[in-house]
C-alpha cells in the first residue's frame, strides 16, 4: 500500500493482493520506520455511512463504508473519494484507489499492481 500525502490531501493506492486482503479482512496497514518511532497508516471498513479519516499516536486510518468495498477488486470501481470538512471549517480530501500498472517505464516493483485499462487501448 502506497501513501501519497501533500498539503490537506490524503490518497492511498493498493494493489491486488492488497485489495484482496482488505475485502476479506476490513482492515489493512502499513508502517515506515523512523529509528525510535513509527508512522502507520491503515485503511479500515466500518458500518459508516460516509469515508472519514483519523490521525492519533502517528497512525492516518481511513475508514470506509462497508458497503463500498463489497465486490471492489472484481469491479470497474477504480476508487474511492471524498472531502472530510474538519472543526475548523476547512476541507480534507481523502482518496483510495487501486494502483494500476504505470504507463512510463518504472523501476519499481508492479507484478501485483492492477492492469492499467490504458494499456489495453
Amino acid at each position: 500500500m502506497k501513501i501519497r500525502i501533500k498539503s490537506d490531501s490524503v490518497r492511498l493506492r493498493l494493489t491486488q493482493s492488497e485489495v484482496k486482503s482488505f475485502e476479506a479482512e476490513g482492515h489493512i496497514s502499513a508502517q515506515t520506520h523512523f529509528n525510535e518511532q513509527v508512522f502507520t497508516y491503515q485503511l479500515k471498513a466500518t458500518d459508516a455511512s460516509s469515508m472519514t479519516a483519523t490521525f492519533k499516536d502517528s497512525t492516518i486510518t481511513i475508514n470506509i463504508p462497508n458497503s463500498q468495498i463489497q465486490g471492489w477488486y472484481d469491479n470497474a470501481i477504480v476508487g474511492f473519494d471524498t472531502n472530510q470538512i474538519l472543526q475548523d471549517g476547512t476541507s480534507l480530501h481523502l482518496l483510495v484507489e487501486k494502483d494500476f500498472v504505470c504507463l512510463d517505464e518504472t523501476v519499481e516493483d508492479q507484478s501485483d499492481n492492477f492492469p492499467n485499462p490504458r494499456l489495453e487501448e
